[in-house]
């Protein structure tokens, strides 16, 4: 609810059980900020005496200073007192002054201590009121200390006794409590105490978010960078609370009262440009259209009022505006800091802030809150996007949606499983993938660890990624394909779309996605993940990837492994915490035979790992486990899986066990038994690893040393893999084996040649 100049001083709005006093400030020559001016409080707390039920107050100027709920009823208890002293005519009766016999004069001048004590200070700064009042009540006692006549004692201590009765009620105030320690020495008009106190969410007024604009007076600045076009985001540890502060300054947020005033225009009037339902089938277009309205809008409307802004600032504000209007607020400012992993949105509406999961700093949380007309927009246009219900009967979504900077799978509950409201949570993924030497770089897998895998994957192998929740799994599994040659087809069965297929595709990549049902979703026009994998075989030869194996999908999938896709890459994730628990829930929940999951070739398991103090948690791959094949009941019982990596705790590696370092590995023997050179020749194997595993770490090597972190990324990683295998087959032919130190050598020498070029230097 907006105001105009001709509306009066303030309104009251309804907002579930909350009552909120929103203060008209449009014509006042300054800020609203009750901390800052002494006239502002005072005006609060005449309204908070007029209006006792308020729970919150918002002032409104262009921007929207909202207080919370605890610093307003610290205030209402302030007015709460002043109402009660001021009409109660019994407690400032001249009775209550002193005795009859006090001379006229002295009575006068204790009313008229109170009164300023009462009707201003208290109002204005009830602080100043109370150390004021002390100061008062001291001298007082020391008057009665000093008394000998029996009438003036009477008098001190009747004066004494209404000083008291003020100043116990004052003592007991939260506003005293939470300024006691700061006290000392205080003096009137000094309001820095206020501000450690009173620190409005601040919002413009064309967005429904509230904003921390301020950062946290007690907070330890940990790291400061900027994200997107303008946004500046600032890590801090507070003394409060145990989750760091993500403070984040968006661009909304340094503009001028000009510009704020245009974008409110302009939200008005593309208000009567709502879009159409259609128009969410192509998001990416809608919203295009859109910034081109916003933009001829925006430029028309400064032209009307003679301001001139040059293209850039047009197209800022037109940005903004579309994010206000069809896109998701700061929400997509957050999604497009490249280090959050996670966001969540929690109920009860409006009252909590978002929460981030930061890959440096954790679990943060940060200083947006959302509104309930936030959650109310933001359902509609996830309806939309998605074609599913989200209702009572459905209170369950998924799906995936495309942001400027981000893509993110988005999962949304609302009643009867969530009695509060609304819940969301985003899942941002990475615009290109992961690769394997990124991961090497960050500590998820060693060089062997990554070279071990690239072997696996060129023998078309069966592997499952595995993993419990936020593990890594789908990034892992992303980089993985890379080390697919472009060569072979890829088809990938999703029923959210998290694997950056559209990246894959822009890097050359034979790839088809496949969307299927999800498992939560009731009916609907999707095919079933079993049918989609089923549909996949007959497709033509193609490596299998399926996103995540949740249900009734997993027995087609170990068809696709047994008889359909054995001749190429089969690969999916699943949840669990161990190769045991995979098979349990593979064979005993999901269904599958226990023959048919033998098809299984390789488990990788992934999972976070958390420092001593609890403070700290990184991802890291645990062990790489092949499943043989000659045991008929319990594969651990019968030695059925067999670690060929383990992650080792005291030296943060993935390393090889005796079982692989030895040849135990019959995995990597039946790959070796497709290979002429390598027929029953386990040393021509395991050089083939080693080599994969140099080149991976010399990669990160000459990074490192170059300070060239983009040739870690998708795109030269694809080039650097296509390199080696090209290597290979030459070497091959002129020497009639695969000799690894010659393959290495003249990888190197290409990688330094293509740095080359690019003018590097080492």
């Amino acid at each position: 609810m907006s105001f105009t100049k001709k509306d009066k001083d303030y309104k009251l709005i309804k907002e579930g059980e909350e009552v909120i006093l929103k203060l008209n400030y449009l014509n006042k020559a300054y800020t609203p900020s009750i901390e800052d001016n002494p006239l502002v409080m005072m005006d609060v707390i005449d309204r908070l005496v007029e209006n006792p039920s308020t729970s919150r107050v918002t002032f409104f100027q262009r921007r929207n200073f909202n207080y919370s709920y605890e610093q307003t009823q610290m205030l209402m208890q302030i007015a709460k007192i002043y109402s009660y002293f001021i009409k109660n005519k019994k407690v400032l009766s001249l009775n209550n002054f002193g005795s009859q016999n006090d001379p006229q004069e002295l009575l006068a001048q204790r009313f008229e201590t109170l009164r300023y004590l009462l009707y201003t200070l208290l109002k204005t700064d009830p602080l100043a009121a109370y150390v004021e009042l002390k100061r008062v009540m001291r001298t007082e006692h020391i008057n009665l200390k000093n008394a000998k006549d029996p009438l003036k004692k009477e008098s001190f201590t009747t004066y004494l006794a209404m000083l008291n009765k003020i100043f116990d009620e004052l003592d007991k105030t939260n506003l005293v409590n939470a300024a006691r320690e700061y006290l000392s020495g205080y003096t009137k008009e000094n309001r820095e105490i206020y501000k450690l106190i009173f620190r409005p969410a601040v919002t413009p007024d064309f967005m429904f978010s509230k904003i921390q604009a301020s950062p946290p007076l007690d907070g330890k600045q940990l790291a400061v960078y900027k994200t997107g076009k303008n946004t500046d985001v600032n890590i801090y540890e507070t003394t409060t609370d145990i989750k760091n502060l993500y403070h984040i300054t968006p661009p909304e947020f340094k503009l001028s009262e000009d510009k704020y005033e245009l974008i409110d225009l302009a939200k008005s009037v593309l208000s009567e440009h709502k879009p159409r339902e259609e128009d969410f089938l192509d998001p990416e277009k809608m919203r295009e259209t859109f910034t081109n309205i916003g933009t001829d809008l925006i430029r028309d409307l400064a032209d009307q009022r003679g301001l001139q802004y040059s293209p850039e600032e047009i197209l800022e504000l037109a940005e903004i505006l579309v994010r206000h209007t069809v896109g998701f607020g700061v929400v997509e400012l957050i999604l497009q800091d490249e280090e959050v992993q996670d966001l969540t949105i929690n109920s009860p509406m409006g009252e909590v802030p978002i929460f981030v999961l930061h890959s440096d700093f954790q679990e943060c949380v940060s200083n947006i809150t959302p509104s309930k007309d936030d959650f109310e927009s933001w359902a509609t246009k996830f309806r939309l996007l998605s074609g599913r219900p989200l209702d009572e009967a459905n209170p369950i979504l998924d799906t995936e949606i495309e942001l400027p900077g981000s893509r993110n799978r988005v999962s949304i509950i609302t009643k009867p499983l969530n009695p509060f409201g609304y819940g969301l949570s985003f899942r941002r993924h990475r615009d290109i993938p992961w690769t394997l030497p990124l991961f090497i770089k960050n500590g998820m897998v060693s060089s062997l660890g990554a070279g071990l895998l690239s072997f696996l994957i060129d023998g078309s192998r069966s592997i499952l990624v595995a993993g419990t929740r936020s593990s890594g799994k789908t990034s892992f599994l992303g980089s993985l394909l890379l080390e697919i040659m472009r060569r072979y087809r890829i088809l990938t069965i999703e029923d959210t779309l998290e694997i950056p297929t559209s990246a894959l595709r822009k890097l050359g990549y034979n790839i088809q996605p496949l969307k299927v049902r999800a498992a939560l979703v009731k009916g609907g026009s999707e095919v079933p993940a079993d049918e989609g994998i089923r549909t996949s075989l007959r497709l033509g030869d193609s490596a299998l990837i399926v996103g995540e194996v949740r249900s009734g999908e997993a027995v087609a999938l170990y068809e696709a492994m047994r008889i359909g896709a054995s001749a190429n890459v089969v690969a999916g994730t699943i949840h669990g915490d161990s190769p045991y628990g995979i098979f349990d829930r593979v064979v005993n929940d999901l269904g599958v035979p226990k023959t048919s999951f033998k098809a299984t070739d390789i488990i990788a398991m992934c999972n976070p790992i958390r420092s001593a103090g609890g403070m700290k948690r990184v991802r890291r791959c645990l062990s790489i486990t092949e499943v043989r094949k000659d045991w008929e009941d319990d594969p651990v019982r019968e030695g059925g899986f067999v670690d060929l990596m383990k992650y080792n705790a005291k030296t943060d590696l993935l390393e090889p066990t005796s079982d692989l370092i030895n040849g135990e590995s019959e995995v990597l023997k039946s790959i070796g038994a497709n290979v002429k050179e390598w027929v029953g020749n386990w040393d021509a194997i395991w050089e083939n690893v080693l080599m994969r595993a140099r080149t991976k770490k010399l990669l990160v090597e000459y990074s490192d040393k170059a300070k060239l972190p983009n040739i870690l990324e998708a795109e030269f990683v694809v080039m650097s893999n296509d390199m080696f295998h090209r290597i290979s087959e030459k070497v091959q032919l002129e020497v009639g084996a695969q000799d690894p130190h010659l393959i290495v050598e003249r990888w190197e020498e290409w990688l330094k040649e293509s740095l080359r070029n690019k003018k590097f230097t080492f």
